[in-house]
């Protein structure tokens, strides 16, 4: 994923985490020196780690257009006939030792992945789409290629299964309703089912993927999860380990090193360590990278314990036997590497198939059960927190200082259109985020509390006047009726907190999150700041006053309100700014918001009630959204973006073709290179610097479409005597020096003023029409009604003229989530 044009000005920080990643974990050491002519690993490994293997099964399919690691799956969001899979797969059995390729299954307009077999050797399980059909599902079918049968249905896909020793089978699947935060694509997180595929339930739930489950010998369960929460998008793809119920999640490698995705990890016998792809970045499709050894010995935040082998970067799926004997599915074919990266091409594609997750058609020991931790009639969990004081990053945190624990949790997403944040935030959060209120910290900084089951939520540490010492940039869960816990606010996994006595928190029954009164627990900026804004702000700030060249209005912009905009560009919120994480305590979130202070008195006597005070930290707090909807995903905005591409909903307007005239004859011999004026509504303004882009020059003030009249856009070069603001001149003729500059329009009469307003006024009637989600009569874009359809959540027989209340259906789509206790 590419920056967009307004996050440039923070991608010089991403991209140099990713160097620092890249020397680190080893993405971006050269490659080692090429392998001999001829390899002939194969007798070798037959007669020591791959001994008794004669055979292998893997998948072939085609490699996918969609340059994302895991857009392989479903369709997507602005266009369900688009879809995101490639038609033609196989399953197929290789004999080692003849070269014999045996099909098992043939679809050459469905798609194969994902096999893994049984511990008795004699069967497989895969994921299948039958051609003609549109969604994966989990299949059996026996070594010999007889008896398939499917195991799980529905409309969503279900795939990357592993069975565990108790018999159940663990797989990722769509059926989790989400899509990713920053793409068009479905999310899959990860489930669990009988043998049979019956008891279908989930066991994580994560907003983002969590990828490639397999069982470790302890029987644990280790998969790539993704993740941000207010910081970056792209960098944060690590390996983390659960138990098989899905309690107990916790990071097991990598999470503290953004730059790589962490995937396909598998242990490697008779060791501690695990295999695993390293795709550099923010991934390369069909998970292709580097083979990787990662020792967890050392605990999950050492670089250095994880060893490349793989000679290119061109790797995926690996298998180990030994760590110096894998099989690893490449470009080339199945490939066999030993633990210095030389390689023998086992088999090689012969069409436009390539190979797929290679496995050893052999029986293999169960790894260790794992009682079930869970009690399914429970609707929450309970966490434990030993000190908030103790951890990384947390120098100047005093004891005591922490009084309580803000309850966030994300809120996932139903459908996505653009591949970016807008517009629920400029360059910040792509997640809403629901307040579910405070539970206390006790003196001796320990806490004890219950949070509801399956629903991702975080913490914000704060003191006695409710301002944010540290903030969670992560998430975490608990399953029903699991306990759970933490030594400190973001504290070293390797290391372990003295107690110093008895936890005070644990001397009494958990606390239950008390609701945070007089706020709205999800944040809309035009139903709730804007109006504190309007009591308290426009006297100065208005489009008649514009003190320090700021306007708070309420007014639209292409995208934003002009004050939603101002607020965050100019810097007065801290919150994230999607960058990275474990940021200084009060370096984040109101306490470091500029906002805060201008509302304390302080700044020219502008002092707001205290609920008001509340009202716009706890908005802060909640990631600072322009929305309280997704609904308003894909709607009610010019110049939006799709698949990172800036769209131009204006271009053909006869409008901007009349107004680019005028700015070509007119105003471009100022506004040079340096300094150009956007050319639309939709122009970004990609030859301006970024503080160009996103400030004064920016299209999102420039351009009133509320009151077009009172646009920068044409109220600059307007004559004071017009009512303008005359700061835009005509230059002086060299020949006359001293004469004063001129007004470039003396009045709104002339033609050209009304060239530059008439491009401004479609902009308005063209808003009015299809409308933003804070507009009367606002109605979704039809997208995001089919995926409520789709779930249930809306009427299936709802007409495409009916009304939608965006915000009840939100609630209701994300209430449906809600863990709710078997009835006895």
């Amino acid at each position: 994923m590419r920056p967009r044009p307004h996050m440039r000005v923070l991608w010089p920080i991403v991209a140099g985490g990713l160097f620092v990643v890249a020397a680190c974990l080893g993405a971006g050491r050269p490659a080692p020196a090429a392998p001999p002519p001829t390899v002939d690993l194969l007798p070798k490994a037959l007669e020591g780690p791959m001994a008794g293997v004669e055979e292998i099964v893997f998948a072939a399919r085609p490699i996918g257009h969609d340059p994302h690691w895991y857009a392989n799956i479903g369709y997507y969001g602005p266009d369900a006939n688009r879809k995101a899979y490639m038609e033609g797969g196989r399953l197929c059995r290789l004999n080692l030792k003849t070269g014999k390729i045996t099909v098992l299954v043939d679809d050459p307009k469905g798609g194969v992945r994902d096999p893994c077999v049984h511990y008795d050797g004699k069967t497989i399980v895969f994921a299948y789409r039958k051609g003609g059909t549109e969604n994966y599902h989990l299949h059996e079918i026996n070594a010999d290629g007889t008896g398939l049968r499917q195991l799980t249905d529905g409309e969503y896909d279900d795939f990357e299964p592993t069975y565990i020793p108790d018999g159940d089978i663990i797989f990722v699947s769509t059926r989790c309703k989400r899509w990713v935060n920053c793409w068009l694509t479905q999310v899959a997180i990860m489930y669990r089912c009988g043998p049979q595929g019956e008891n279908v339930h989930p066991i994580s739930c994560n907003g983002e993927h969590d990828n490639t489950p397999w069982p470790l010998p302890d029987g644990r369960i280790l998969y790539m999860r993704w993740e941000y929460v207010d910081r970056s998008q792209v960098n944060f793809h690590h390996l983390w380990a659960a138990n098989p119920d899905g309690t107990g999640q916790v990071a097991y490698f990598g999470n503290m090193y953004p730059g790589i995705v962490m995937i396909d990890a598998k242990p490697i016998p008779g060791t501690d360590k695990v295999v695993a792809i390293f795709s550099p970045g923010h991934g390369r499709k069909e998970h292709m990278g580097r083979v990787t050894i990662v020792d967890p010995n050392a605990g999950p935040d050492r670089p250095s314990y994880a060893k490349e082998i793989s000679r290119s970067g061109d790797c995926r799926d690996p298998y180990a036997f030994s760590e110096d004997c894998f099989l690893v599915a490449s470009p080339q074919g199945i490939l066999l590497m030993d633990g210095h990266g030389a390689t023998q091409v086992l088999c090689r594609p012969t069409d436009a198939l390539e190979f797929h997750e290679p496995r050893p058609l052999v029986p293999h020991p169960r790894e260790k059960i794992v009682p079930p931790r869970i009690d399914p009639s429970q609707n929450t969990g309970r966490m434990v927190l030993a000190d908030v004081t103790v951890g990384r990053n947390m120098d100047g945190v005093k004891p005591g200082e922490i009084k309580k624990l803000l309850v966030l949790e994300i809120l996932p997403i139903p459908v996505h259109f653009s591949g970016g944040m807008e517009p629920i935030s400029m360059g910040g959060t792509f997640t809403l985020e629901r307040i579910l209120g405070t539970v206390p910290v006790e003196p001796d900084g320990s806490a004890y509390f219950e949070v509801p089951a399956l629903r991702p939520v975080f913490f914000v540490a704060m003191d006695e006047n409710d301002n944010a010492v540290k903030r969670m940039q992560s998430w975490c869960t608990v399953e029903p009726g699991e306990t759970t816990g933490c030594a400190g606010c973001h504290e070293e996994r390797s290391h372990v907190s003295p107690l110093k006595g008895n936890l005070q928190a644990l001397g009494r029954a958990p606390s239950r999150i008390a609701p945070v009164s007089g706020i709205p627990d999800v944040y809309d900026f035009p139903r709730d700041i804007q109006p504190i804004l309007d009591r308290h702000c426009l006297k100065c700030h208005d489009l008649d006053h514009r003190k320090a060249n700021l306007e708070l209005t309420g007014d639209r912009g292409p995208l934003y309100s002009h004050s939603y905009f101002t607020l965050t560009v100019f810097g007065q919120i801290a919150d994230g700014r999607n960058a990275f994480a474990n940021r200084p305590p009060r370096s984040i979130g109101a306490s470091a918001s500029k906002l805060m202070q201008k509302i304390d008195g302080s700044h020219h006597d502008v002092k707001v009630s205290d609920e008001e005070r509340k009202k716009v930290r706890f908005w802060i707090e909640s990631g600072a959204p322009y929305p309280g909807t997704y609904a308003a995903l894909g709607s009610g905005m010019i110049g939006a973006y799709q698949e990172n591409d800036l769209v131009r909903t204006d271009a053909g307007w006869p409008t901007v073709a009349a107004a680019q005239e005028v700015l070509a004859r007119r105003c471009d011999s100022c506004h040079n290179a340096k300094s150009p004026l956007p050319r639309s509504l939709s122009d970004d303004g990609r030859a301006l610097p970024p503080e160009g882009r996103r400030t004064f020059m920016s299209r999102h003030l420039a351009f009133n479409l509320t009151r077009p009249e009172k646009s920068q856009f044409v109220m600059g070069p307007l004559s004071e005597a017009a009512g303008g603001y005359g700061t835009c001149k005509a230059r002086t003729p060299a020949a006359f020096p001293g004469k004063p500059a001129a007004d470039i329009f003396v009045d709104t009469k002339d033609p050209d003023y009304q060239k530059l307003l008439a491009m401004i006024v479609a902009g308005k009637t063209w808003l009015d029409e299809y409308k933003r989600f804070d507009m009367p009569g606002f109605r979704p874009y039809a997208p995001y009604v089919r995926e409520m359809k789709r779930y249930g959540i809306l009427a299936a027989t709802l007409g495409p003229n009916d009304p939608v209340d965006p915000y009840a259906t939100d609630r209701a789509y994300w209430q449906s989530f809600w863990y709710v206790p078997p009835k006895p």
